[in-house]
């Protein structure tokens, strides 16, 4: 049978179960947008504020239910606004479907209104990208799509679809969407698993160093019973965090320059780092020399493109991590490796010694954790309250923390907020933000009236910039060059101009009689006012190791 193009992408999305988009119509998917009015009682599209907020919704809505997300925009301003969210996706390994319109193939090239070349734009942040000229193609391109986006190493695609393409009539062959399932379980080499099971059985001081890529690859339960059965702590790049649970007496939270000290100190201090789906960024391993002196690094990634790129690893795998952990498990020989923990041991007693108690960041993140669930998802923007976040929010399941990791892009969090929210059955959803942050994307507070989603928005408010304040204080001799922000913003009457529920705190007893009584059907706003020189501890300065650590102000 014969359909227009816009016709076959939404028959397309049908195919591979696409029940929600995030987007915002013009013109040159005007015609798109038409076939998703008449068929919207079996696709759900979420209309936005901006662009980039769409894209950041789903980036947040794949993280939450393990699909791939899908983000609708117009040509031009349109499909530029989704670069950053694009680029978050590729640098975190999110599956991502990206459909934007473009002028008719005829108009190509010669400036016409809101042409922009969205595809070179966007080479160096996609898995794969495509400009359809014919719309015979459009069928193999957009399942093609959907393939890479999940295939191997999770990432965004981009279709671009010009305004004549939807139109034009073809013949739809109609095939299942079978040609585009994902097997990510890729065979092993006995000898590689005989090696890596030598050294792991012979190793006294083992760490498990879990990335993002175990909870893409659905390997929490095997990274648990890998832990257990060599009694090995676990540490977490920021992806990896959730991949267990906070209360799992073996997980150390995260490492590396705003890690936890025991975790970071355990990381430096074992004779074998086991190192699953994480790909040594520099904010995780500070000098390099020193990161990897005195142990044996073996590395399980699906991309074989990170093995040496930042730590060269003396055995490396390539494959499904979950895949390669069940064979692992069945390989290696139980441990008790009682003085290694007795050392973890002393390592949280320091790190116990070291917190504050009095520092209010952490106070009000233990606050909003206690009227929570474990299957509540928490989003973050980027900064100090994300450090924060890291270290005193107690993760419960699996896929609930949703944050910017690799661009570490500030305006990421309400976006994902909402796309997690959707994708948890709208479900009450906190977002830890900052005054800084905020500022990029509130916007989105029109997106989540509108949509009714019960998100609990709670501003860490310290009238500053406050990763850059930090440093300026401790590299730069207290210059506060621009970092102090001197808004006169009032975020609670912004709140209730969009609709929302607005409120301001500055002490535990007011946020606590707030979180008493929440309403179940809109976003909700907290300005909790902070002094603008808290400060995140412990830090590895930059280029450092745990050897400069410092834990104390």
């Amino acid at each position: 049978m014969k359909l227009s193009g816009a016709e076959i992408v939404i028959k397309r999305l049908i195919a591979h179960g696409v029940e929600t988009v995030f987007g915002y119509p013009g013109g040159a998917v005007l015609t798109l947008y038409d076939e998703l009015y008449k068929n919207a009682v079996q696709i759900n599209h979420i209309l936005t504020a901006h662009e980039q907020g769409a894209a950041h919704a789903a980036d947040g809505y794949a993280r939450v239910t393990g699909k791939t997300g899908v983000v609708i925009s117009t040509s031009g301003p349109g499909s530029t606004n989704l670069v950053t969210g694009i680029a978050n996706a590729y640098l975190d390994s999110i599956p991502l479907v990206a459909i934007t319109g473009n002028v008719s193939v005829p108009l190509l090239g010669r400036d016409s209104f809101q042409e922009v070349d969205i595809v070179s734009i966007t080479k160096s942040m996609t898995k794969f990208n495509y400009i359809v000229r014919d719309v015979t193609q459009l069928e193999e391109v957009l399942d093609k799509a959907f393939r890479i986006a999940r295939e191997g190493r999770p990432g965004p695609v981009l279709v671009d679809i010009p305004k004549d393409i939807q139109s034009d009539m073809c013949e739809y062959f109609g095939e299942s969407a079978k040609r585009a399932t994902i097997d990510n379980g890729q065979s092993t080499v006995d000898f590689d698993l005989d090696a890596i099971t030598d050294a792991i059985n012979k190793s006294k001081r083992p760490f498990v160093y879990a990335g993002g890529g175990v909870i893409r690859g659905n390997a929490e339960n095997e990274l648990r019973l890998l832990s257990e059965k060599l009694n090995a702590p676990v540490g977490f790049s920021m992806m990896g965090l959730s991949a267990l649970p906070d209360d799992y007496s073996l997980n150390l939270g995260m490492s590396g320059m705003h890690g936890k000290y025991a975790s970071s100190l355990a990381k430096s201090e074992c004779d074998t780092l086991i190192v699953l789906g994480a790909r040594f960024s520099d904010r995780a391993t500070g000098n390099v020399t020193e990161y990897s002196r005195d142990k044996t690094i073996i590395h399980i990634d699906i991309d074989d493109s990170e093995f040496g790129k930042n730590v060269t690893p003396q055995l490396s795998l390539c494959g499904d991590v979950k895949s390669i952990l069940k064979q692992l498990l069945e390989k290696i020989t139980p441990a008790k490796h009682e003085e290694w923990l007795e050392r973890i041991d002393e390592l949280k007693r320091v790190e116990r010694d070291c917190e504050r108690n009095d520092l209010m960041p952490k106070n009000v993140i233990e606050t909003v954790r206690a009227f929570c669930d474990d299957d509540t998802v928490v989003a973050t923007d980027v900064g100090q309250h994300q450090m924060w976040v890291m270290q005193y929010y107690k993760l419960g399941n699996s896929r609930t923390l949703l944050t910017s990791g690799g661009l570490g892009a500030m305006g990421f969090g309400l976006g994902a907020a909402i796309g997690g929210c959707i994708a948890n059955n709208i479900k009450r959803t906190i977002l830890f933000t900052g005054d800084g942050s905020f500022g990029m994307n509130l916007i989105e507070l029109a997106t989540a009236v509108s949509q009714k989603l019960p998100i609990l928005i709670v501003i860490l408010n310290n009238n500053a910039l406050g990763l850059p304040r930090q440093w300026q204080t401790t590299f730069y001799g207290g210059r506060y060059s621009q970092s102090t922000l001197d808004r006169k913003t009032d975020f609670k009457a912004i709140a209730e101009a969009f609709g929302a529920k607005g409120y301001t705190a500055n002490n535990l007893s007011t946020l606590k009689g707030i979180l008493q009584d929440l309403p179940n059907n809109t976003p909700i706003v907290i300005d909790y006012k902070i002094g603008h020189d808290e400060i995140v501890l412990p830090m590895i300065p930059p280029g450092g190791s745990v050897k400069d650590i410092i834990v104390k102000a």
